[in-house]
């Protein structure tokens, strides 16, 4: 066995990475990152460093630096392929070099080499960057610092040896051999109501009296093995803002940087009664990734539910949800794809009952994953009449090819919405995200604790109610001053969702110093208007995040026009270059050099190269099988019911099959009324009922339901009103037994409820009061038909 000395990797070599310490400025809704990595080299010849991380796919990467005993040298945009040689050149000569550059296949993972650090010696190399907030269903405002790096599988036939491809070197997750530090300072220009976060945090420090400014650290100790989210609530968030940002003293006028840039926060709110309006029409697609790495756990630790049952779940419940005189269609992807029926088909009992058995047998059992094939299949499938295309993507998000994938869901944006799930620690947020902003969806993370469910049912909301349409922006500014617009137009916002719009303002106003922006649009066919005055006077201080943002907006829209000519016409590519090292900001055809000559005498001692390690959630196949097994549950046969309630063979089959279905194991002898069969079986009552829903809405009066609600059939049936039929009876004690009982999770059954008060509405049962009365007696609940809905 080698002994060495210091940190080491899993092959026993020394690691020169020691720690990372991060700072956070958050300016309401956008954020700059401050990252100082610390290097060492512990060996005893000339050492270069390789570190492949992953940053949120919107982060725009501002500034690199180095600093080698007390000399900082700052680094230079230049064009990638040039960076890359004098890298190469300082490294050949024996000088230190620093190169930073984004992967060509994902602007979410980026490589930091640290080039011919001499023995003994220690680097600090920092790095900024700058990102905008994505917008949770719960109004709270998400910064992740990414960690967790999982192996994007890179489709077969296309180009992985690419120079800028980011070749990995990994230790499994908790074996990290570096340290994190994190502290975060929040200013909003509203009240910061808290701070949450998935990893321990030190309580929440407030810096005045009005609650908008404060600070946060994580808890000491952390090892920067998984994903560190930041959730941020404020107080009043839906106001729509403006920033001015002041030029770049030292730019040249009338470049993006030498003008002032504006930024437009749209953050419309949604009245009740649009809230609780549905649409009963659409074409419901969900895709479903069943390559191998679903069979991993949601989380870490012990009683993890696995990714593909966490979906089968979810399947299940959008299943349920999906309004009558719809369409719907569930494609699995992989290395092949699968759809469960050869093209949509209109939602109703039968179809639904068929698309639950296929549920059933759901595995992830179809290899690597290849995204792009079946979203090519689907976009070559006609639209249905009146029916608008909705796309539900779930993966866990490691593919090598996102630009790719990007670029056709641009292309095909104007047919459909697609709302995107990311599962599991390390999912690619440049992918997740990016296809919900080409097509004007919405995305959310599963990470850590989090369930998928309620997540997946807020963005159905989002599908089923009406968004902001119709969009229209205007900008009243002095006629010496004019607006070039940096962002894409705004399509869509839904509920929930926020817009960022970037402009430039160009010229100089002799006199008046206000502008205002009116935003016109149409929600629920209502048009709204809304205008926004704002200062044409800069505001002071705030480091160039709203240019630095403002040009990687245009510079991710230049890079898309670039790929679309794919090389054909020139333009493009030289406006990105040109921008890029303009601005500061990364791009896909630039990187960050930093050269330091030292005292001019080259390095001696040959060059070793040593790796550091990137996190990764499931590293070997032996720590795949570990930790994907999902616990055994315990094995059950249907409990013996009680002599008032007769089910037969058959119906307790049904009952055991319709629990797998939700993904519960059993292990029952052929004789169910055996005595010996006495252990309890593992279910959920709540997915129980909901598992006996009918597609209209309604629910049959039967022993499980009885079983659901803890009562014999006969005591179920004996309070029915007698002019009442029993399929409205049944239906209004599951709506009080939600109510009544399962509050906390109404995210996840409040569809269901809405599907139930129509159907019962339908019915014109003049005796709605005795039924919800007499089921609060049953059932010894207190819930009024107001709150029903009814």
């Amino acid at each position: 066995m080698v002994n060495c000395c210091g940190l080491v990797t899993v092959k026993n070599e020394p690691v020169p990475l020691k720690s990372i310490v991060v700072e956070v400025s958050v300016q309401g809704h956008v954020a700059t990152v401050s990252s100082t990595l610390q290097y060492e080299n512990q060996e005893q010849s000339p050492l270069e460093a390789i570190f492949v991380f992953p940053l949120p796919g919107e982060a725009a990467v501002c500034r690199f630096s180095a600093k080698i005993g007390q000399t900082e040298v700052v680094a230079e945009v230049q064009e990638k392929q040039k960076a890359q040689e004098q890298y190469d050149d300082a490294l050949s000569s024996g000088q230190q070099a620093f190169l930073l550059e984004e992967s060509d296949e994902s602007p979410d993972v980026f490589k930091l080499s640290v080039g011919s650090l001499p023995p003994g010696e220690k680097a600090s190399v920092s790095l900024d960057y700058v990102t905008e907030l994505a917008v949770q269903a719960d109004d709270g405002l998400r910064l992740c610092l990414p960690a967790v790096l999982n192996p994007r599988y890179q489709p077969q036939g296309s180009d992985s040896g690419s120079g800028g491809s980011a070749q990995l070197s990994s230790v499994p997750a908790g074996s990290v051999p570096y340290s994190l530090s994190l502290r975060a300072h929040v200013s909003s220009p509203h009240p910061i109501s808290r701070v949450e976060s998935n990893c321990p945090l030190d309580p929440l420090n407030y810096l005045n009296t009005e609650k908008t400014q404060a600070t946060v650290s994580l808890a000491a100790g952390h090892q920067f093995d998984r994903d560190v989210e930041l959730l941020l609530y404020y107080k009043d968030t839906h106001q729509p803002t403006a920033i001015v940002e002041a030029a770049q003293a030292s730019a040249k006028p009338g470049s993006l940087m030498g003008d002032p840039v504006v930024m437009l926060s749209l953050y419309p709110e949604f009245p009740k009664d649009v809230m609780s309006s549905m649409t009963s029409h659409g074409e419901f697609l969900f895709v479903v990734d069943r390559s191998g790495s679903m069979e991993c756990p949601m989380h870490l630790g012990s009683g993890s539910q696995d990714r593909i049952s966490s979906a089968r779940e979810t399947l299940l419940l959008l299943l349920k949800s999906l309004p009558m005189g719809c369409y719907f269609n569930i494609i699995g992807f992989g290395s092949s794809y699968e759809s469960f029926f050869p093209k949509s088909v209109e939602y109703s009992q039968k179809t639904m009952d068929e698309a639950l058995q296929k549920v059933k047998g759901m595995r992830a059992d179809l290899g690597g994953t290849e995204i792009l094939q079946p979203l090519k299949h689907i976009y070559s499938q006609p639209c249905l009449p009146d029916q608008p295309r909705q796309l539900f993507l779930f993966t866990d998000g490691e593919v090598g090819n996102t630009k790719e994938v990007l670029d056709l869901v641009k292309t095909n944006a104007g047919s459909h919405r697609c709302f995107s799930f990311g599962i599991g620690e390390g999912a690619s947020t440049a992918l997740i995200s990016g296809v919900a902003k080409q097509a004007r969806g919405h995305a959310q993370f599963i990470t850590g604790q989090d369930r998928m469910q309620p997540k997946v049912m807020q963005s159905l909301r989002f599908a089923l109610q009406p968004a902001v349409v119709d969009i229209s922006v205007k900008w009243n500014v002095p006629k010496e001053v004019s607006v070039t617009l940096l962002s894409p137009p705004i399509r869509v916002v839904f509920q929930g969702q926020r817009a960022l719009l970037y402009a430039q303002l160009t010229g100089e106003s002799s006199g008046d110093t206000e502008g205002s922006v009116t935003v016109k649009y149409s929600l629920a066919k209502q048009p709204v208007e809304n205008q926004l005055s704002f200062s044409l006077k800069p505001a002071e201080d705030t480091g160039m995040t709203v240019h630095r943002l403002g040009a990687r907006t245009l510079i991710q829209s230049l890079e898309v026009e670039e790929r679309e000519q794919d090389g054909e016409k020139e333009g493009a590519k030289e406006k990105v270059i040109e921008l890029s090292v303009q601005s500061g900001v990364s791009s896909a055809f630039t990187a960050f050099i930093a050269v330091h000559k030292g005292d001019g005498e080259a390095l001696q001692g040959q060059l070793l190269r040593r790796h550091v390690p990137t996190p990764m959630l499931y590293h070997s196949s032996m720590l795949m099988m570990q930790q994907c097994a999902m616990p055994m549950l315990m094995a059950c046969s249907l409990r013996s019911v009680p002599g008032k309630l007769k089910l037969s063979k058959k119906s307790k089959r049904k009952a055991l099959d319709d629990l797998e279905v939700f993904g519960y194991d059993y292990n029952c002898s052929e004789d169910f009324d055996s005595p010996a069969s006495t252990s309890k079986p593992v279910r959920d009552p709540l997915l129980q009922l909901i598992s006996l829903q009918k597609a209209s809405g309604s629910w049959v009066l039967e022993a499980a339901l009885a079983e659901v609600l803890v009562k014999t059939e006969e005591e179920v049936s004996k309070p029915k009103p007698a002019q009442v039929d029993q399929e409205v009876w049944a239906t209004v004690l599951a709506l009080v037994w939600l109510y009544g009982f399962k509050m906390e999770a109404q995210e996840e059954w409040q569809f269901l409820a809405m599907k139930a008060v129509s159907w019962i509405q339908a019915q014109k049962v003049a005796s709605v009061s005795e039924c919800v009365q007499a089921g609060n007696t049953l059932l010894g609940c207190q819930v009024q038909k107001d709150t029903l809905g009814l």
